[in-house]
């Protein structure tokens, strides 16, 4: 009985540490695609989320790379990666790579690396660029990076709500 009791305030302990580190820092959030990854960053303390970056995902060497220039500038507490699926919620093959290029982030930078649902991120993305007046090739550039700001900006909500 007392293991158990000892056990779980082990668990308790950690999961207050948990949280206690992610009250206040950088997140840097990813929108992973087989030729692009936009990236966005956001600050715990404020809850919102800015667009940053595209990175060429052409090649895993120059993907990292980029990534490792950005966590090197940003000092990031947490990595948010986007999980597309399909609108039923159904897996597809984007949302198993997503799922393996968090781990990857998480395995080679050593910060925790959580995964969001990012279900219809790149029309809400388009839509509100075009609104701007992005329109055409010009949102190319773009798409990506506001998708992972919506990403984040999701993260930001659901956690604001839970607390």
């Amino acid at each position: 009985m007392r293991d158990q009791a000892e056990q779980l305030a082990a668990v308790t302990d950690k999961e207050n540490k948990t949280r206690a580190c992610h009250r206040a820092g950088t997140i840097l959030a990813f929108d992973f695609g087989s030729k692009r990854i936009g990236t966005a960053v956001g600050n715990l303390e404020l809850g919102l989320a800015h667009p940053l970056s595209t990175i060429s995902n052409e090649s895993r060497s120059t993907c990292f790379a980029g990534i490792a220039q950005l966590i090197e500038e940003w000092q990031p507490v947490l990595l948010v990666v986007g999980l597309p699926s399909y609108p039923d919620g159904a897996e597809h093959e984007l949302t198993r790579r997503s799922r393996r290029f968090a781990r990857r982030l998480e395995s080679h930078f050593g910060i925790e690396t959580l995964l969001v649902d990012e279900r219809y991120t790149s029309v809400t993305a388009s839509a509100a660029l075009r609104d701007a007046g992005v329109n055409g090739i010009k949102q190319k550039h773009m798409l990506d990076q506001v998708a992972a700001q919506l990403i984040l900006q999701t993260y930001f909500d659901g956690r604001d709500a839970a607390t």
